[in-house]
């Protein structure tokens, strides 16, 4: 059972109102304008959802009672692009080419603004996740690898891409989900995790936009995929690698799925749900799956 409220983030007195009526131990704050192009043609928008309204939800853990921890998600694309063949840690520096990303930047520094300055003294541990690009049934979201393929071959065309030679960290949803709820047990346990993490996939694999293209066709069972979009498009990052040692040294956590599980996980999904399959139904049956390859 999940008791639900609807409203803006950005709306301090319903924010407030809603921590006060709920008076949680820990909070997760997983609301956004999530996608880079959207970003582009909205802002504004982008700036108030990600850094105004990161803002009211630490401010209003800050005027509960009882809160023990908060768990902000940001993203792996708040680190400014240096272009480098390796991963970004936790301490590397933060930026933003894009408004998207870095609105995100600036919502890590309001998190760490909120730990220092009022939390950290009232006993509330503060912590921010930095996750890869996430993939799993249930997303239809524009502009994202996995919906746009699922879209294309239900029609019966090829997909097109922006970037086929572009790296990014894919990974289950699933896989920092579970650091995700690992985390804030540690710290509703009163370990010491308050700050940033990254959670993404092992690195040998982190694939091209043009792999996981072809090898989740295969999994959907078709051979060709997918053309080149060659229509302009604003800038996004070639690279973007994760270093998670962190997580897996002072966590013990690690991701479980590889690349291709992903892809035919994902796959598995979509095509049960085509077939008439109840989405949350399906979900759980991921959920216990994972659990069991998690507890391996």
């Amino acid at each position: 059972y999940v008791e639900q409220e609807t409203g803006d983030i950005c709306h301090v007195s319903a924010i407030a109102q809603a921590m006060r009526t709920f008076r949680p131990d820990i909070v997760v704050h997983l609301a956004a304008q999530a996608l880079v192009r959207a970003s582009y043609k909205e802002p504004l928008k982008t700036f108030a959802s990600n850094v105004m309204g990161t803002a009211c939800v630490l401010d209003a853990v800050r005027n509960t009672p009882g809160v023990r921890c908060a768990l902000i998600i940001t993203t792996d694309k708040c680190y400014e692009d240096r272009h480098w063949p390796w991963g970004y840690r936790e301490t590397d520096r933060l930026g933003g080419y894009d408004p998207y990303s870095a609105s995100k930047a600036a919502a890590e520094l309001v998190c760490a603004a909120w730990r220092s300055s009022f939390l950290a003294e009232g006993g509330v541990t503060v912590m921010s996740a930095r996750a890869g690009n996430v993939i799993g049934g249930g997303d239809y979201a524009r502009d994202r690898l996995i919906p746009d393929m699922i879209k294309a071959f239900r029609e019966g065309r090829f997909v097109e891409l922006r970037n086929p030679h572009a790296i990014r960290p894919w990974q289950h949803v699933l896989e920092p989900l579970a650091g995700y709820l690992h985390l804030t047990r540690l710290a509703f346990e009163g370990r010491d995790v308050a700050g940033a993490w990254n959670f993404g996939p092992d690195e040998k694999q982190v694939q091209t936009v043009e792999w996981m293209t072809e090898h989740f066709a295969k999994a959907w069972g078709i051979s060709s995929s997918w053309t080149k979009d060659k229509s302009p498009h604003p800038h996004e990052t070639d690279t973007l690698l994760l270093d998670c040692s962190k997580a897996r040294r002072k966590l013990g956590w690690h991701p479980v799925l590889d690349a291709e599980q992903t892809l035919e996980w994902t796959a598995a999904w979509y095509r049960r749900e085509g077939e008439g399959g109840d989405p949350i139904d399906l979900c759980l049956d991921q959920i216990r799956a994972y659990t069991h390859f998690f507890q391996e």
